[in-house]
């Protein structure tokens, strides 16, 4: 019965060392995750604050300078003539 217990502790043993190799693993890997999601955030940041940037000058722009407008008439139900379309 003694080696059978020895047997069993050392079962264990292995098995409680290939956990804890798996538990390092997944510890790299979640730091790893957590690295990369703070400069994903960083960079969402900075693509935000340059859009805002992008937001207010054309909204400090007059309006005649600010390219293409929307058309009075409406494309539907008919041509829209401020493109120069036929009607």
């Amino acid at each position: 019965m003694g080696d059978d217990v020895t047997a069993l502790l050392v079962a264990i043993a292995r098995e409680n060392a290939e956990l804890r190799q798996q538990l390092a693993t997944a510890q790299d890997m979640l730091m790893e995750s957590a690295i990369d999601a703070g400069n994903l955030h960083a960079l969402i940041e900075a693509v935000q604050a340059e859009r805002d940037a992008w937001r207010e000058e054309a909204e400090a722009r007059p309006s005649s300078s600010r390219g293409l407008q929307r058309p009075n008439t409406p494309l539907r139900g008919g041509a829209n003539t401020s493109l120069g379309g036929a009607g």
